[in-house]
């Protein structure tokens, strides 16, 4: 919230998301208790956004290997969709009772939920236990999706994903720079590195979501880890001053030229590949980036380079840098109406065996349990897997408990806040009308 490129796909948390009149129509043609085909599915049919290749390729892998049975009963056949018309896609085919056995969830939770709610989405807390592989889930993934899901397992974890900032480790040593603990150093080293002609940030503009990203980050180091939800629960709005100073300080960095020339107009892959290619000393991101790190065609800066670092601490603060934003990607899901025998053997094998395939073939991390031992594919990579396994307390990020149409404001309009062409207080207040008209 990929993407991803394989990444892009997590920029699945990202997501342009489709207009409050499709979601109205949505409303409507999923209302009473839900319908959808009855029939037995022909296929593992799954739909997944353009960007996304790991998880296609690692249930690929799947299907020739450890779930050849499943596979062999229900064929997997993949269909793909650009995350930008993916919940498009998803309120046409509800509409139709036409969902394929599994698919990308919706751009925010809020469309999962609806669908869920009217019956178009499998329980699958139920359906696990019923298979006997919910132990199969790592507990915090299936805490951040309870947390994002309305208490309710409404998506696998086929990534579980913390975010920080990744930095060029070359980069910072030639320059004297030592990891920034705290926001002031932070900002005083990507002072020093626009002076020696070095791009501070990499960052997608035209998917808004990792600047928005900034903006949370800086609320839960000021504010403490209920930030985000004070305002979903009302107790406070984003305009209001402490909330505004958040997007002031992000804003400054894009007025100081730290994202570099046109952010808006940089995409997921373009920022990824201005970071492994070197030409930006730092990229703030989750840890899905590690399948783009350890691909030696994609990094030509060598993963030994790369390091990973906390979002910093803010003076006087209330949060701490051990309190890291995480998220399962852009979960997946599947339709209730076609959760049947075979689809379960397919998803009983998924979940036995999809932890240790991603990992091992591709440096994903996910929600599932590695069964097998995985050696790491490189020290950054055994690093954030340290950390994750160590880490207290998660947040979640800025639009996580937003509307479809909050979400898609608040990331349309993210690269104008940093390009100077829309104040931190229209910004925030922008955001907070869309929240309020929800």
């Amino acid at each position: 919230m990929t993407t991803d490129s394989s990444a892009a796909r997590r920029a699945r948390l990202a997501g342009l998301t489709a207009s409050a009149a499709a979601m109205v129509v949505l409303v409507s043609a999923c209302g009473g208790t839900g319908g959808g085909s009855t029939s037995s599915p022909k296929n593992f049919s799954y739909l997944s956004v353009t960007e996304n290749t790991t998880v296609k390729t690692a249930l690929g892998t799947l299907a020739d290997g450890a779930c050849k049975t499943a596979d062999d009963a229900l064929p997997l056949k993949v269909e793909t969709v650009p995350q930008a018309g993916l919940d498009q896609k998803l309120q046409l085919l509800a509409g139709q009772n036409a969902l394929p056995v599994q698919f990308a969830a919706g751009n925010a939770p809020a469309l999962t939920q609806q669908l869920f709610k009217s019956g178009k989405v499998a329980d699958l807390e139920k359906e696990l236990k019923k298979l006997g592989v919910y132990d199969q889930l790592e507990p915090a993934a299936v805490s951040t999706i309870k947390a994002l899901y309305g208490g309710k397992l409404e998506v696998l974890p086929y990534e579980y994903n913390i975010e920080g900032i990744f930095y060029n480790k070359k980069m910072f040593s030639a320059n004297g720079l030592s990891v920034p603990g705290t926001w002031d150093e932070l900002v005083a080293a990507s002072a020093k590195l626009e002076a020696k002609g070095i791009q501070p940030f990499s960052a997608s503009g035209q998917q808004g979501w990792p600047l928005t990203r900034l903006i949370s980050g800086y609320l839960y180091r000021s504010l403490g880890p209920e930030a985000m939800q004070d305002v979903a629960d009302g107790k406070a709005q984003l305009t209001d001053p402490e909330y505004v100073k958040a997007a002031e300080v992000i804003a400054a960095l894009g007025e100081k030229g730290y994202f570099g020339k046109g952010v808006g107009s940089i995409d997921y892959d373009t920022a990824m590949n201005q970071f492994l290619s070197g030409k930006a000393a730092m990229f703030y991101m989750g840890s899905w980036a590690l399948a783009n790190i350890a691909d030696e065609k994609q990094n030509t800066v060598g993963a030994d380079n790369v390091g990973f670092m906390p979002f910093p601490a803010v003076g006087g603060g209330k949060g701490s840098i051990d309190q890291y934003p995480s998220n399962v990607g852009l979960g997946i899901t599947l339709g209730a109406q076609s959760f049947d025998e075979k689809t379960g053997d397919w998803v009983s094998c998924i979940t036995k065996n999809y932890g240790s395939t991603a990992l091992k073939d591709q440096g994903s991390i996910s929600g599932f349990k590695v069964n097998t031992e995985v050696e790491d594919a490189n020290e950054v990579t055994g690093q954030v897997r340290r950390t994750i396994t160590s880490s207290k307390q998660n947040v979640l990020w800025f639009e996580a408990l937003f509307s479809t149409k909050a979400t898609t404001v608040s990331q349309t309009n993210a690269a104008g806040l940093v390009n100077g062409s829309l104040s931190p207080e229209k910004f925030m207040q922008t955001v907070q009308d869309a929240l309020t008209a929800q």
